[in-house]
């Protein structure tokens, strides 16, 4: 019942008391900041695919981003292999410092708002401070907002709240190599049988090999615990090319995930590769900076 009472952005605090702990925390680990080499580009974009990356949007840059996902390819001809059939997520994030960054979109899946706080509350880095991986928190709430299914009824608006929580965990080890792990708690107000549990704790896990200097490919798996979901329910998995071209970066890939939000492609995927229930998408990634960073 705690968390039928939250409003939409409480959870966003967690990561705000990190804040004035962080100093602390890197006095410990070194003495000059100038002297600190951080590793950057881990990932191209603060997306790997479906899943945040270690990476954020840089202070004072909006990251514009069209997410889209056609129909299945198992429609076959009629639905001309999905393009007939889409879903599309508007995405604005922006920089707050090198360390946070927030966010909101709008998906036409069950037409839904969410919004996002990520923080890096430890930067990979070597030189005076060595430290050997990064690490971010990840706290997101969602509310859909389709007609009730039955309006007479008593329908209360913290039936359509989600909320996620991740850990985010990873390395760049070279110039061409990334990894990164992601425990993630998915809670939802409402779902639709008692069988069914509104905590859904999944594991994620996401990499990226760089082919060239404008080329990437991606990777990411989603294991979901067992015991949490129905059998319909699949584990997701998605692999896709990162295609840099000036201020824009293309993500084209394929994935069984329909939904571009977390309670959507970690707790509600019911498509699989084995019987072809794969999309073909992109993500674009369109950047401006509004103000300078000092």
């Amino acid at each position: 019942m705690f968390f039928k009472r939250l409003p939409i952005f409480a959870l966003l605090f967690p990561a705000a008391l990190m804040l004035n702990a962080q100093d602390d925390l890197l006095s410990l680990l070194g003495d000059d900041d100038k002297e600190i080499n951080f590793a950057n580009a881990a990932f191209k974009t603060n997306h790997v695919i479906n899943l945040h990356s270690l990476e954020n949007t840089a202070p004072g840059v909006m990251d514009f981003k069209i997410s889209h996902r056609f129909g299945t390819l198992n429609g076959g001809f009629y639905e001309m292999f999905g393009l007939d059939n889409a879903t599309i997520r508007l995405g604005l994030d922006l920089g707050i410092t090198d360390n946070l960054a927030i966010g909101v979109g709008r998906s036409s899946y069950e037409k839904t708002y969410d919004g996002f706080i990520k923080y890096k509350f430890l930067r990979q880095s070597t030189g005076a401070r060595n430290m050997p991986i990064t690490a971010a928190f990840l706290a997101t709430a969602a509310v859909q907002t389709l007609k009730w299914s039955d309006p007479n009824r008593e329908n209360l608006f913290t039936s359509r709240l989600y909320y996620t929580w991740q850990l985010i965990l990873g390395r760049k080890f070279n110039d061409n190599f990334s990894l990164q792990l992601s425990p993630t708690l998915v809670h939802r107000n409402l779902v639709r049988t008692r069988a069914e549990k509104n905590d859904v704790p999944a594991l994620g896990i996401a990499g990226r090999y760089k082919l060239n200097k404008r080329i990437a490919v991606n990777a990411e798996y989603i294991y979901v615990m067992p015991n949490t979901l129905a059998d319909e329910f699949k584990n997701g998995l998605s692999i896709g090319f990162d295609i840099e071209t000036g201020g824009h970066v293309f993500q084209l890939h394929l994935t069984n995930a329909t939904s571009m939000i977390e309670r959507g492609f970690v707790a509600e995927n019911t498509n699989s590769w084995g019987n072809g229930g794969i999309h073909f998408g992109f993500n674009i990634s369109r950047v401006f900076t509004l103000w300078e960073p000092k």
